[in-house]
């Protein structure tokens, strides 16, 4: 009887001990618990070590506090032109509320999933095919504020909503492609033309600018012309005024040159004449030389004459020698 007595004791004992270390929780980090008192919940756990009241108390929900991603299935969706497109994509999630995560909402990862997947083809179904391959930014920060918006009531906090793929059927891949290369094709025309525009007015301008300078060309000619044809003018003028007072004093060299000159000149008129090809006439070389002869006398007085002290009236008024 008493062995009996002493091995109930001993497991009384045992069981009690079971029973307070049943008690005892320890809670790891990143992790929070609610406590449910006879099926009601009565408070949240934090991380550490917490102590239930036997019988009365027990651990409701380990919820995980951490920032969480869900994959959203793909799912097909219609655009506003009408043009069809598959899509999935990834959301970021963190518990921010246990109790609320817990107890407002029924299977929250499928809930969050499908809520997701609603508001995508809502979002990308109002836009046309452009807009929603060019504008992925603008569908995920309106997803995630609809979304953020419509799970707040649960406890968690949705930070991040990305679309990962967006697959048109292949003709409509096909369409585009043949699109984007028209338009390529036409920017490629575009430059062409605008090239050979700027080309044709760089080279107008170009024509522009020689035949302005080929006109000051000939203008600065015709100056440079006709600055030598007054030069030879004033020469001319010059040699005929000392061939005139030469003749004026008498001297028969001046009367031979001055003919000479206009014999010789005669002469290369007839020989650059066109209709003149053999000269045959006879010619008195000794004249010419003589004329010659003269030409170089007179020189030599000229420059004699001007580096020689101006003459006085009286010896102008003089008889020549004959």
């Amino acid at each position: 009887m008493l062995d009996g007595l002493g091995l109930l004791g001993a497991l009384l004992i045992l069981a009690a001990i079971a029973a307070l270390w049943s008690t005892v929780k320890i809670v790891p980090q990143g992790y929070n618990y609610t406590v449910e008192s006879f099926g009601r919940y009565t408070r949240t756990l934090q991380p550490g070590l917490h102590i239930l009241v036997p019988v009365m108390e027990r651990i409701g929900t380990r919820m995980n506090m951490k920032e969480q991603v869900l994959d959203i299935p793909s799912q097909d969706v219609i655009t506003r032109d009408n043009a069809m497109v598959r899509v999935n994509g990834v959301t970021f999630y963190q518990v921010i509320n246990a109790a609320n995560a817990a107890y407002e909402v029924d299977m929250l990862e499928h809930s969050i999933i499908n809520l997701t997947m609603t508001n995508i083809r809502t979002v990308m179904g109002s836009m046309d095919l452009d807009e929603l391959l060019s504008n992925r930014d603008h569908i995920n920060a309106q997803l995630l504020h609809v979304v953020d918006a419509a799970t707040e009531s649960w406890g968690i906090k949705v930070t991040r909503i990305e679309i990962k793929d967006i697959d048109p059927p292949r003709d409509l891949v096909d369409s585009m492609a043949r699109q984007m290369k028209a338009e390529r094709e036409k920017r490629a025309q575009i430059l062409e033309a605008q090239g050979a525009r700027e080309a044709a007015i760089l080279e107008a301008e170009g024509e522009k600018q020689a035949a302005v300078l080929e006109a000051e060309g000939r203008r600065e000619a015709a100056f440079k012309d006709a600055e030598a044809r007054e030069r030879q003018a004033e020469a001319e003028a010059k040699a005929t005024q000392m061939v005139s007072e030469a003749i004026a004093n008498g001297n028969v060299q001046a009367i031979n040159y001055f003919v000479a000159n206009n014999y010789v000149k005669a002469l290369e008129k007839l020989a650059a004449s066109p209709n003149q090809k053999v000269i045959m006439m006879p010619l008195e070389a000794s004249s010419v030389i003589g004329s010659i002869a003269g030409l170089a006398e007179i020189t030599g007085q000229a420059f004699k004459k001007d580096q020689s002290p101006p003459s006085t009236p009286a010896s102008r008024g003089s008889v020549p020698r004959t």
